[in-house]
């Protein structure tokens, strides 16, 4: 059994909280698993229940576990942790860096007219023409984001050329210097789930959605992408890094 340091300036809280996020990466607590009471763990590490608590909160605040009353603390499934908030990436890139499988689902693919929302954010004339793509993706085969991209015909046609189920979007960008993603204004909403999500994401009506709206921009400042994606509430989790100026 891993032991409890008292003697070393790391809170007694966290020792024990990484004892138990140690149990369930390595299988030994696995997922839907009831850890032991806060009394057994109490009893075991020989501290307070008050630190036990805070040790298994921070864990169920974390989505590591989850509590059922009056039956005990359960493993959770791991939400997927994105960083892409903060940094430029594909999606097959952060599901691969998590040890996963990443695969995706082309709905649809096609030539059209821009919407009016979208040639406004893509800076476009009423006449212009957008490239539409309409994504699910998968991590180990389940789904966990709906995607729906815009592009301006114009700089970005060559991408009607590419494989879009094997490959991202970013690095077919990125052959390009005028349509290379350089920025990505990213605005976060939390909705519910519609149809739309239950028939696409296998969801429950009013579930979590993480809604986020982006618009990439290449070197010159020129927006080249426009997408709205749905996450599954109940698989992710983002990550944000604030550094002081």
């Amino acid at each position: 059994m891993d032991k409890l340091d008292k003697y070393v300036p790391i809170p007694l809280y966290f020792q024990l909280k990484e004892i138990i996020l140690k149990k369930i990466r390595d299988g030994t607590y696995q997922v839907e698993d009831a850890i032991p009471t806060e009394k057994e763990l109490s009893e075991m590490y020989n501290i307070s229940r008050t630190t036990v608590r805070q040790a298994i909160t921070e864990l169920v605040q974390e989505g590591w576990l989850y509590r059922v009353k009056s039956k005990g603390t359960f493993v959770r499934t791991p939400k997927i942790a994105q960083s892409f908030i903060q940094a430029l990436g594909s999606f097959n890139d952060q599901i691969r860096a998590l040890g996963m499988n990443p695969s995706t689902e082309v709905l649809d693919f096609k030539v059209m007219d821009a919407p009016e929302p979208v040639a406004e954010q893509l800076k476009l004339q009423q006449e212009d023409k957008v490239i539409y793509i309409h994504r699910r993706r998968f991590a180990d085969n389940e789904p966990i984001v709906m995607v729906k991209t815009f592009l301006p015909y114009e700089k970005c046609s060559f991408v009607l050329d590419h494989d879009l189920v094997k490959g991202s979007l970013y690095p077919v960008l990125g052959t390009k210097s005028e349509t290379s993603i350089s920025k990505i204004r990213r605005f976060i909403e939390a909705v519910e789930a519609d149809d739309y999500d239950v028939e696409n994401l296998n969801v429950a009506p009013g579930s979590a959605i993480q809604k986020f709206l982006s618009i990439g921009y290449n070197v010159n400042d020129e927006p080249i992408e426009y997408s709205v994606a749905r996450y599954r509430g109940d698989k992710n989790r983002f990550e944000i890094v604030i550094t002081a100026k």
